[in-house]
């Protein structure tokens, strides 16, 4: 069921993301993966169409910002739930592991990235690691 609701975004389209490198500059959802969670960051699309004061103070893209801390077991439930219009480059999310893991904690981190990853992929969504440049 979750795969299909993803069905309706269109798949990837690498030249409109693979020269992005920042989470700044990343308008699709991202995840990012803790050792007993994941936070998905979801960027709505911004719904006036002219050009006028995009990014300025009355239209700031930090409003259109949402972050949800989810189990690795709401995972799917939630992305298939993202709107349409928060992804502008098609079927991709970008993935990171949390900043500051204590050492303690990377094993379990490491491990919630495989399961992350593997989630994704059986719901049809490209994984993008923006540090690496690459593909998962």
């Amino acid at each position: 069921m979750d795969r299909e609701q993803l069905e309706t975004i269109p798949p990837p389209s690498k030249s409109r993301y693979m020269s992005i490198h920042t989470f700044d500059s990343w308008e699709n959802p991202y995840v990012t993966v803790q050792a007993s969670m994941v936070e998905l960051h979801v960027t709505r699309g911004d719904t006036n169409t002219t050009p006028i004061g995009v990014g300025g103070m009355l239209r700031p893209v930090g409003a259109r910002r949402e972050e949800l801390n989810l189990s690795m077991d709401d995972l799917g439930k939630a992305i298939t739930a993202v709107p349409q219009d928060a992804w502008p480059y098609g079927r991709v999310v970008a993935i990171e592991e949390a900043h500051q893991t204590p050492a303690s904690a990377e094993p379990a981190v490491r491990r919630n990235m495989e399961v992350t990853i593997a989630r994704l992929n059986d719901l049809g969504v490209v994984v993008y690691d923006l540090q690496e440049g690459s593909l998962r």
